[in-house]
């Protein structure tokens, strides 16, 4: 659920002329493919039609379910869209404060947003469906439900050494635990601080860093441990915020698709 106030929303609807139920001049079809471009979402689903079946409703029930990041991505691409297609020769003064107001809602909503676009474009080249599915909780889960996205991070990380593995026929045997599938891909890689030259330019910098690289996993699997899901916790146990979240999901992410570009380039 967006945090959109009703002020806000005021704003948007008369920049997006939402009220006679339309969004700007897209049709059904268009507003269709637009919306699954800029939010990655079937605006015509049915859960979003709780308030109607017209497209300002539908975009109202969008705003209503999804999280902060989801809305902040639709209201920025609208505004971009208007800006690209401007409904008379020039804005009017009037119309450019608004789109201002707008922009700097958008700005507000996609504050907390881990960018996990890296991410996925490298695990589309993957064809990997639980990956995806992965990445879409800990998108959605931040701000919402953060032991959730910090369990999903550790996941995440678990998956991919796994995926890594497999694909080049390096499978552990029983149930390795996140240091055992994080030390093998990495050995597999040779991503091991040892495979550096202390000659090599920055070596010990380089060293340094894949000394770091091979902690993130264990680190997660501890934080998980203590805040994430997937363990019952005492009822007293505190919670993690969303900028804990952000932090692991933003370690994992970029883990992850480090080790999978490192196996892209170097698989024979």
């Amino acid at each position: 659920m967006s945090s959109l106030t009703i002020i806000e929303r005021t704003y948007l609807e008369k920049l997006f002329h939402m009220g006679s139920g339309y969004v700007l001049n897209f049709s059904d079809a268009t507003f269709g493919h637009f919306m699954s471009d800029a939010a990655g979402i079937d605006i015509h689903d049915r859960k979003y039609q709780s308030l109607g079946s017209s497209k300002a409703k539908k975009l109202r029930g969008f705003w209503t379910l999804e999280p902060d990041h989801l809305a902040g991505k639709s209201i920025t691409a609208l505004i971009e869209y208007i800006e690209a297609h401007p409904p008379s020769e020039e804005i009017s003064p009037e119309e450019k404060r608004l789109i201002e107001t707008c922009k700097g809602i958008a700005s507000r909503l996609l504050a907390g947003k881990v960018n996990l676009d890296p991410l996925k474009q490298t695990v589309s080249a993957f064809d990997a469906r639980h990956l995806a599915e992965q990445i879409r909780r800990m998108e959605q889960c931040v701000q919402s439900d953060p032991a959730l996205a910090i369990g999903t991070a550790k996941e995440l990380i678990e998956t991919c050494c796994k995926t890594i593995l497999a694909q080049r026929g390096k499978s552990l045997p029983g149930k390795p635990d996140i240091p055992e599938l994080t030390k093998a891909t990495l050995k597999e890689l040779k991503l091991v601080p040892d495979g550096v030259e202390d000659s090599a330019r920055g070596g010990d910098i380089i060293k340094r860093l894949l000394q770091n690289l091979g902690t993130i996993g264990n680190n997660l699997a501890e934080l998980r441990g203590l805040y994430g899901t997937g363990h019952g916790k005492h009822a007293h146990t505190e919670t993690v915020t969303p900028r804990h979240a952000r932090l692991a999901v933003g370690a994992a992410s970029t883990l992850a698709t480090f080790l999978f570009d490192t196996h892209r380039e170097t698989a024979s």
